[in-house]
């Protein structure tokens, strides 16, 4: 082949590399990132008899003012009627995003619901070259916005969820006792882990049934059916670990995006913590020495509006019910 040839046929390919990257970049930016998705999946750790619990898992909103079809997608979900929604983190992308928040949750006041802080929930996003994630998890170097966390929480007292930073509580659903834990984010080192066990002995003490017979006369307080969850924005294997260790029976977290941009048949190029890219999200089991718990790691539902692109990642909200195993 001639040298002209060969510098068309090196042309052509580039021209077709561009245009396919170009077409990835639109679809990933125009059609996916609006692609919101419910994944539901079925979660066998209630107790032989137990009546099913559905759990509505968000997490990763980064709210912007101006997202409105995000806004209203999130509202709908309220007609799944969830018994529980538990809120992992990360949901203001802009200084001005608590009203649209406020807005898409606030058709679920009245349902239980817990909530974990993620750093978007203390300080705004900055622009960052996508390419520092190949070199480990973020971090806030530098802190351009700080948020109103105060505020955020304000909204969630108001919709009667409790704050579950670094903090435990329980609740009763559907004939179960569930009880939960979580810390604040590990991802700027806010979780406690060494008040958990001291959280769990104070909602035990503090459990207004505990001297009472439950759910029915004949049935003595220690016995009632109690099942045990861990919540977290970000998946760290040192929180996920200690969880395990404190008797989580199902953990949930965020964070990760779930990759955001994945390669088809591959998976995620990157997960921003230390979790293995097999378990960057969806449903799957963490074994810590002869202990293992079912672990759910939402893609969430929002990107960074720096970068706002998704690509064989579309945004989701899952919906877990709890079954008899």
């Amino acid at each position: 082949m001639s040298p002209a040839r060969v510098g068309r046929a090196l042309i052509a390919s580039a021209a077709v590399v561009t245009a396919a990257g170009l077409g990835a970049f639109a679809w990933g930016s125009l059609v996916e990132r609006r692609r919101f998705t419910l994944r539901e999946v079925t979660v066998p750790v209630l107790a032989p008899g137990a009546a099913p619990i559905k759990v509505l898992h968000l997490s990763d909103l980064h709210m912007a003012p101006w997202q409105q079809d995000k806004q209203d997608w999130v509202r709908g979900l309220a007609a799944l009627q969830p018994d529980l929604v538990v809120n992992t983190g990360d949901n203001l992308g802009h200084e001005d995003g608590i009203a649209g928040v406020e807005y898409a949750l606030e058709p679920f006041k009245g349902i239980p619901g817990i909530f974990v802080n993620g750093s978007n929930d203390f300080f705004g996003p900055q622009p960052k070259n996508p390419f520092r994630y190949f070199s480990g998890p973020s971090s806030l170097r530098v802190r351009h916005v700080e948020l109103d966390t105060e505020d955020l929480h304000r909204v969630f007292a108001e919709l009667g969820w409790k704050d579950l930073n670094n903090s435990a509580e329980s609740l009763d659903i559907n004939g179960t006792h569930l009880e939960i834990f979580g810390v604040d984010d590990p991802h700027i080192r806010r979780d406690r882990l060494d008040l958990i066990a001291g959280a769990i002995d104070e909602m035990r003490g503090n459990d207004p049934l505990a001297e009472e017979t439950w759910p029915d006369p004949g049935v003595p307080a220690a016995a009632r059916s109690t099942f045990t969850m861990g919540v977290v924005h970000a998946p760290y294997q040192r929180v996920l670990n200690s969880f395990v260790n404190h008797g989580a029976q199902l953990i949930l977290g965020g964070h990760t995006h779930g990759g955001q941009v994945c390669i088809p048949k591959f998976g995620a190029l990157v997960t921003n913590c230390d979790i293995p890219r097999r378990q960057v999200k969806g449903l799957s089991l963490w074994n810590v020495g002869l202990r293992t718990a079912y672990l759910n790691v939402s893609a969430g539902l929002g990107t960074s509006i720096y970068a706002p692109v998704r690509f064989a990642c579309p945004p989701e909200a899952t919906l877990l019910t709890l079954t008899a195993a």
